[in-house]
């Protein structure tokens, strides 16, 4: 099977990560895939934050944990987050990011390392003591975040794919 598409198939979400620190060539390798990412009429307004802080990260999963009443809430522990974020002006901001975070965890699963697509920043990125963290972590004041990535290396290394559904038609 072509190996690209062997990636996207194996490609699983990771809920439990170990210590173990993602270099700093594997993480702009996947930058750089997040760059290249279809954008609706190639506007390319987005921006990429990368953290690897572990305090500055669980500052910003308990700050989501306070706004969202969800207690204890952690990321699930990864050892770096991609925050891309967007222009609010721009029509297609949200879904170029969607593609350029397919691009991040897809990159990521070829470079051995596991993701998850984390969604609670949806709706609540302009809240003051948020944005107060997004800001230590150079996401531009005006941008809107969508959605973010949580990486790290699976602390379980099989995981089962869940049964797919759907359906497809060749005509």
């Amino acid at each position: 099977m072509n190996e690209v598409i062997n990636c996207l198939i194996n490609r699983r979400s990771v809920r439990e990560f170990t210590d173990e620190k993602i270099s700093y060539d594997d993480l702009m390798q996947i930058m750089e895939a997040a760059i290249f990412a279809p954008s609706g009429m190639n506007l390319q307004t987005w921006h990429f934050s990368a953290i690897t802080n572990e305090a500055l990260i669980q500052s910003l999963a308990a700050a989501i944990g306070r706004e969202l009443r969800r207690d204890n809430y952690d990321f699930y522990r990864p050892t770096a987050l991609i925050i891309p974020s967007n222009d609010p002006n721009n029509p297609l901001g949200r879904d170029d990011n969607a593609c350029a975070i397919e691009n991040i965890m897809v990159a990521a699963a070829s470079l051995g390392i596991g993701s998850v697509w984390i969604n609670q920043l949806q709706g609540i990125s302009f809240v003051p003591h948020i944005r107060e963290i997004l800001s230590q972590m150079e996401v531009p004041p005006e941008n809107e975040v969508y959605g973010i990535v949580a990486l790290g290396y699976a602390a379980q290394k099989d995981i089962t794919a869940p049964e797919r559904k759907g359906s497809y038609v060749i005509l």
